[in-house]
């Protein structure tokens, strides 16, 4: 199994984008599904939306570089939750003023940390407040296949949040595949909502940052939060925690291997993209 090590400096020319309402339940536990109540999906299991959290040199928030592998900047937000996510680096093929294919290359761990207050504004703007508000793990692991029966059909999502000693499940243990859509399935709806779009709700309009796409590197796609567990509803972030997020192949590595690593054990866990972030 390969892993790929990331060079934040790369990620600076990669555009980051975050998939809405991709797990049953998030976006009601996370306080946003009434903003979303105005967009109608094709199937009523798909996700909302597709929506920008990084876009480099963009004038706007969203120019903010986010990216941290070991910290998240509290930035004194009342109410800070973890959002324990897959992440893809994607190629991608852009013909004719149209995005034609996505590549997912590589996956691990990521933190799309999320503000959630509650002001009417897109949720871009609860996303990104500058430097280390998004975390992303060190190391990624190389896709031999995007699809079911390919590596990424046998990894599982776990997240932790360890406050003054205290180890707490933050978010559910679930598989991958258990995304509302994942493999060929979330690559075509992806494709199809960047060439479309609108502009509608908390969502900004997608057509405009293909127009100058050619210039980048490539996309990061944070592929949408786990539900909460009882703590991770009701317990937002405080500066001194400690995040723990694990992608994992659920087929080599036990619940106990991940408990272990917590704890401080020397395990060498060869088949995971760990996230380890402290908040500051």
């Amino acid at each position: 199994m390969d892993k790929y090590s990331i060079n934040l400096e790369d990620l600076k020319d990669y555009l980051g984008f975050g998939v809405a309402g991709n797990f049953a339940n998030h976006l009601g536990e996370a306080g946003e599904a009434d903003g979303f109540k105005d967009i109608k999906t094709e199937q009523k299991d798909a996700p909302k939306g597709l929506f920008p959290f990084y876009i480099p040199k963009d004038s706007s928030h969203l120019g903010n570089f986010p990216y941290s592998t070991h910290s998240i900047n509290h930035n004194n937000i009342e109410k800070l939750q973890v959002e324990a996510e897959v992440a893809l680096l994607c190629d991608f093929k852009y013909k004719n003023g149209k995005l034609v294919d996505l590549i997912p290359k590589y996956f691990g761990a990521f933190n799309d940390c999320s503000n959630r207050v509650q002001d009417g504004n897109k949720l871009s703007t609860k996303k990104n407040w500058g430097d280390a508000s998004k975390g992303i793990a060190p190391e990624f692991i190389k896709i031999d296949n995007f699809e079911e029966e390919g590596i990424l059909g046998k990894y599982h999502i776990a997240s932790f949040v360890r406050r003054d000693g205290v180890l707490k499940n933050y978010g559910a243990i679930s598989a991958v595949k258990s995304y509302s859509y994942f493999f060929t399935q979330l690559k075509e709806w992806m494709i199809k909502q960047f060439n479309n779009q609108p502009d509608l709700g908390p969502l900004e309009g997608l057509p405009q940052y293909l127009e100058t796409i050619s210039k980048h590197k490539g996309l990061l796609i944070a592929a949408g939060a786990t539900a909460y567990t009882e703590f991770g509803k009701k317990n937002y972030l405080q500066k001194g925690d400690e995040i723990f997020i694990y992608v994992y192949n659920a087929h080599f590595h036990s619940f106990e291997d991940i408990k272990r690593d917590m704890a401080g054990d020397n395990i060498h866990l060869s088949q995971c993209s760990k996230l380890y972030q402290v908040v500051e």
